[in-house]
């Protein structure tokens, strides 16, 4: 496979884990950076030894052949379409778009110029997750009837040293870490019919933690604390959690309740971690990790201690691709039915209705150790 020049635009804190990981993937070379303030460009092209450009100008370098937008989620939109317009393909951090109706103003000028957009998270793409998918789609818990996601703690504002805009709307829970339960329950069961939720912010302005502000008080414009029901297609229902309003809980991540038994996934944050299985006798089995490279630990968190982080890999998918001529695991497709969902949720909350969806998508093909393989360099 031929390397496509990539650019990135956004040098925070995550496109470190972008120009670090890149090297990693098959048919990948970072070849500009560029920001909206040219000395954090300079720095970042600096440590990277890549080249720093204007965007301006990385947006009409024709040795970039894709674009990956870190900017911030208000401005996820903006930069997309530019990229598109400037006839590159484009790869976003989440979430792609902050309304359903910049997601297919997207779709129809990609489809228009015949680019591809894709979007993070690739986290399912990880060990743990694709040990889960081929579990379930061996039949081993029967047919999946329902299920619960989520995701609670008390929010960014204790350790974000400038956390206004996760509280504003295009924020929260449900678009800042939603699209992390969102995309995996897409993999496990496929797109979601309707969806109806709950809303609600426990208070009405935060408390920034730490830096040079701490003690600030910041204003809470969107929910901070979503309970949703999603109907699936395939009749499953699921119930979906996302909350800054939890001191401390003792709910897993993920739960899959089948006809034959449940199943046991780890937080979809990660690439990795522990996989368990009870079936119709009751007995917890811990599944043995298989030989899947997205789930080999390569990073030591502070935090969580040595962990699987293979960022990026969505986009290395997307460019083989392009290249091979089929479709994209984390594809606008998806990517926009996530939008959805998670759009119809905070709507479902305004509205005490239940929102049945305008978009659908197909699941994303399975990723095995091989094909995983295949991706690296």
């Amino acid at each position: 496979m031929a390397n496509l020049g990539i650019g990135i635009i956004g040098c925070g804190n995550i496109s470190t884990s972008y120009l670090r990981l890149a090297p990693l993937f098959k048919g990948l070379e970072v070849r500009a950076v560029a920001d909206m303030n040219m000395d954090a460009a300079r720095a970042r092209a600096e440590e990277f030894s890549v080249k720093a450009q204007s965007v301006d100008d990385l947006l009409a370098n024709s040795q970039v052949d894709v674009v990956i937008n870190l900017t911030i989620p208000d401005a996820h939109y903006a930069v997309t379409k530019r990229i598109l317009e400037a006839g590159k393909h484009a790869y976003s951090e989440k979430p792609l778009v902050l309304t359903l109706e910049q997601g297919v103003t997207l779709r129809d000028l990609a489809k228009a110029k015949g680019l591809a957009v894709g979007c993070a998270p690739d986290t399912f793409l990880g060990g743990a997750h694709q040990q889960a998918r081929a579990i379930l789609d061996e039949g081993r818990i029967g047919t999946v009837t329902a299920a619960v996601a989520c995701v609670q703690n008390h929010g960014p504002e204790g350790w974000h040293p400038s956390p206004e805009f996760f509280f504003l709307p295009g924020a929260g829970p449900m678009l800042d870490l939603g699209p992390y339960y969102v995309a995996n329950l897409i993999n496990f069961l496929g797109p979601v019919r309707r969806v109806g939720a709950l809303t609600s912010s426990a208070t009405p302005t935060r408390t920034i933690g730490s830096g040079a502000r701490a003690g600030q008080e910041i204003p809470v414009k969107t929910p901070t604390n979503i309970h949703a029901l999603l109907e699936f297609q395939s009749g499953a229902t699921v119930n979906l959690t996302t909350s800054w309003d939890v001191w401390h809980h003792k709910r897993n991540h993920f739960e899959l309740y089948g006809t034959e038994g449940t199943l046991y996934v780890p937080d979809p944050n990660f690439f990795g971690g522990t996989v368990e299985v009870v079936g119709r006798d009751g007995a917890l089995t811990q599944v043995a990790p298989w030989d899947h490279p997205f789930g080999v630990a390569n990073q030591d968190h502070p935090k969580h201690g040595p962990l699987a982080n293979y960022r990026t890999a969505g986009l290395a998918d997307m460019v083989a691709a392009l290249t091979e001529g089929r479709d994209a695991r984390c594809s606008l497709e998806r990517t926009l039915h996530g939008v959805d969902v998670m759009a119809a949720c905070l709507t479902s909350g305004e509205t005490g209705q239940f929102v049945t969806l305008t978009t659908t998508c197909t699941r994303p093909a399975a990723l095995s150790p091989d094909q995983a393989r295949a991706l690296l360099a």
